[in-house]
């Protein structure tokens, strides 16, 4: 069952005191990558600011980021965790799954934008992150650490301190966050299978993603889970996560998800289904897509956390439509 939260009152930022001493088998490398294996909880970036400003110090000296260290070196950090920007917090109701100290999963909704961007810089999940968390408008993207499109719902996991975020995007670039979704289809799938093809921008539509030989690489595996006259329900497990991944490589193998506005093509409506269906068909106006179960290692204990969310009710009202229509055709 979620837990619907009110945001806490505000948090002070944090200061972060760090002491360390170059181990020989770091000595002759660069100030910054050895910061970066003994302070491993704080990205490069952040590091390599911290040196610049001097709040990262070497034998009690301001060192560049590139200067070369010695054994026995001593390195400490004196720094304030400042808001990295400028978002404004927004009391929002959140449909939080889990939280604790360190991270954070909830369930996103339908027709909300994940980050602030031109044209949604109020009434994003963001903003209902900073109110309910004031904390996180120290950590990058306040904990975001992967997106879900605006009309696709379900699971996102957000971290709350630096070191977990660090740990989470360590998780998502090793590929060992498992993320399922599903989604409804067009036409009627002979079976499972894996979408191993490249994408990019599209060369003509700026907002749209698209099968390119110069792309990154991007690969889906995608498992039935009914078919129907004219559709299909799926499961697919993204192996990479890639913007739109789902929508485009279903497009791309002429199974565009339901609803899709930006890859499904024009509305298709199967001969012969049900008045019921047809106007649930023509009704159902974002991408059948739902992002359903979440696996990672808890960020400091390394413990297998594992959530699953159930269909939003427009993805069952409209499966049970295709349902009856299969059933009616079935009966006649």
């Amino acid at each position: 069952m979620a837990v619907m939260y009110s945001a806490p009152d505000a948090a002070p930022l944090n200061n972060v005191t760090l002491k360390a001493e170059v181990p020989s088998d770091l000595a002759g490398k660069r100030l910054d990558q050895i910061a970066a294996q003994l302070f491993p909880d704080f990205s490069r970036s952040r590091l390599q600011q911290w040196i610049r400003q001097g709040e990262l110090t070497v034998n009690g000296s301001q060192r560049r980021p590139r200067d070369l260290l010695s054994a026995g070196d001593q390195l400490a950090v004196s720094a304030q965790l400042m808001a990295v920007d400028s978002w404004q917090s927004q009391d929002m109701a959140l449909d939080i799954l889990f939280e604790d100290e360190q991270l954070l999963v909830l369930n996103k909704a339908a027709a909300t934008v994940v980050h602030p961007a031109a044209g949604h810089q109020a009434g994003t999940l963001l903003n209902g992150l900073l109110h309910h968390c004031p904390s996180l408008a120290t950590v990058p993207r306040a904990g975001i650490v992967h997106r879900l499109d605006k009309d696709t719902t379900g699971l996102m996991v957000v971290a709350k301190t630096l070191s977990s975020h660090t740990a989470l995007v360590r998780q998502l670039q090793q590929r060992t966050v498992s993320r399922e979704y599903q989604a409804v289809v067009v036409g009627v799938m002979t079976g499972g299978g894996t979408v191993d093809v490249p994408l990019g921008r599209h060369p003509v539509q700026r907002k749209k993603r698209a099968v390119v030989a110069n792309g990154q690489e991007a690969v889906s595996h995608y498992r039935v889970q009914k078919r129907f006259r004219a559709h299909s329900h799926i499961w697919v497990k993204l192996q990479t996560g890639r913007t739109h991944q789902i929508r485009v490589h279903m497009a791309h193998i002429r199974h565009p998800l339901v609803g899709d506005p930006l890859y499904g093509g024009r509305l298709r409506i199967p001969a012969g289904i049900s008045p019921a269906l047809k106007e649930s068909l023509r009704s159902f106006s974002r991408q059948a897509l739902h992002a359903a179960r979440l696996v990672l290692a808890h960020p400091l204990t390394g413990a297998k956390l594992s959530f699953e969310s159930e269909l939003p009710a427009d993805m069952r009202t409209l499966l049970a439509e295709i349902g009856a229509d299969a059933e009616e055709a079935e009966q006649s």
